[in-house]
């Protein structure tokens, strides 16, 4: 018997679309990777071309710009995050790795829109109600206005959505939806993209706020099609290791607001705790002098962050030299060593070199990397560096490139209590000889100064 023409084959692993099974697939070369999904036949799905009613398109000066006023979730360093708060009718997704706290974190924000936005609609798929009503003890947030379904189908959660009307709808997994009218097991490609898309429409229909939780790959990817962070108009992560008390949520894409700002959290026995003052979080405790540690002036969007960035030198025990990085760009890392190794004439060659952000933090901006080289001199050394903030981006012939946002990094150094600073000198001859910062301001041009000074 043949098949409807409404059933196509669809890759689980590259989400490739064929009219047909085909037992590898053409694009990424995988076996038995395609399953079958079959296109709904509700009313109001996809017609045929030309069936739709024209749509008077219009003029942009005539857009009105005033819109429905963002809704604050209760927590400033989400609200800083999303820019302000949840923009109606919009779709955010938010990943991160399992235990990390994202229904923690979803659940207390549920809980207090529930109260100043009734009513909010709590949908998890991979809890029950009563599972649900422990964790809401446990935390201590109240449950007035607060709705909860434990379903897994989506035609379940469109009902129970349409009938309750909601402000704000949290969906607790994509992963675990499934439609009836689509082939596949759920979290198959098919599904993941089908469910999130429908969402979406619901979203922008309706004009309400969905927060959705993706789960995330093995290399810490969100898990799903591509597509996925196409149709969502912001994606947060959560970033932080379970093993320490402090979580981030950071914003790789946001269409309402910057994606350069960060939210930290303090996980608790009471929930997720807001840390608005960073402060001395991330910096070493007082006490002697260590070799392979330096202080590193970073910006996380517009909060300026001092952290510690440490190095361990060794040498090599077998044949090829290790080189790790925790909380640092690898290739970043191996840039840093090889310019070392060239203009300074460290031979790190034979050595074994680890390179760590102390706290779990996750440090990408270029202006690191005097810090991360300092610390890597000083292990090699073992010598201590003299207490003072690095800031400055190392170039591949070894001279120091000058940063932005310098006053602010300053600032906060001499705020926390340091009395030095060695930066890039051409931020140095930039700086107004009256700057009030307390501070004893060095600037160095390349690697071999910034040695000197670092050492001082």
């Amino acid at each position: 018997m043949s098949r409807p023409k409404s059933s196509r084959y669809v890759c689980q692993a590259c989400g490739y679309t064929s009219p047909r099974w085909l037992g590898r697939c053409p694009n990424c070369q995988g076996w038995n990777t395609l399953v079958e999904e079959r296109a709904s036949s509700a009313p109001g799905g996809r017609g045929r071309p030309g069936e739709a009613e024209a749509i008077e398109p219009v003029w942009l000066d005539d857009v009105s710009e005033t819109g429905s006023p963002r809704l604050g979730t209760g927590l400033g360093e989400l609200d800083r995050v999303l820019g302000g708060g949840l923009v109606p009718g919009s779709f955010v997704l938010i990943g991160g790795d399992p235990g990390i706290g994202k229904s923690t974190l979803l659940l207390q924000a549920a809980a207090t829109l529930a109260r100043t936005k009734p009513p909010v609609l709590y949908v998890s798929a991979e809890e029950s109600a009563a599972q649900i009503k422990l964790r809401a003890t446990r935390l201590g947030v109240p449950g007035q206005g607060l709705g909860v379904l434990a379903a897994t189908q989506l035609e379940a959660v469109e009902a129970a959505i349409r009938k309750l009307k909601p402000a704000v709808a949290v969906v607790d997994s994509i992963q675990t939806l499934w439609s009836e009218g689509l082939g596949g097991a759920p979290g198959s490609v098919g599904q993941v993209r089908e469910c999130a898309a429908h969402l979406t429409r619901i979203a922008k229909t309706d004009g309400i706020v969905l927060l959705v939780v993706c789960h995330v790959t093995k290399d810490g990817l969100l898990a799903g099609p591509r597509t996925l962070e196409h149709l969502a108009d912001c994606v947060l992560e959560f970033e932080g290791d379970r093993h320490h008390f402090y979580r981030i949520l950071r914003a790789v894409k946001n269409r309402y607001g910057s994606t350069s700002e960060i939210g930290v959290f303090e996980m608790t026995g009471a929930g997720l705790k807001e840390v608005a003052e960073l402060g001395d979080l991330f910096l070493p405790n007082e006490g002697s002098p260590l070799a392979g540690r330096a202080v590193a002036a970073c910006m996380e969007g517009t909060r300026p962050l001092l952290v510690e960035i440490q190095a361990l030198v060794a040498s090599a025990a077998y044949g090829m030299p290790q080189r790790r990085a925790s909380g640092v760009d690898a290739n970043r890392l191996a840039i840093l060593l090889a310019v070392l190794e060239k203009r300074m004439g460290y031979r790190l060659a034979a050595n074994d070199v680890f390179l760590n952000v102390a706290g779990g933090l996750l440090v990408d901006e270029p202006a690191a990397d005097l810090a991360a080289a300092m610390a890597v001199v000083s292990a090699f050394k073992d010598r201590p560096l003299a207490r003072a903030a690095l800031v400055g981006e190392v170039g591949l012939s070894g001279e120091i490139r000058p940063v932005i946002h310098l006053e602010r990094r300053l600032e906060e150094a001499a705020r926390l209590g340091f009395k030095r600073a060695v930066i890039p000198q051409a931020n140095r001859d930039a700086l107004s000889a009256g700057t009030p910062l307390g501070l004893e301001i060095e600037g160095a041009a390349d690697l071999s100064q910034a040695v000197e000074r670092a050492f001082a």
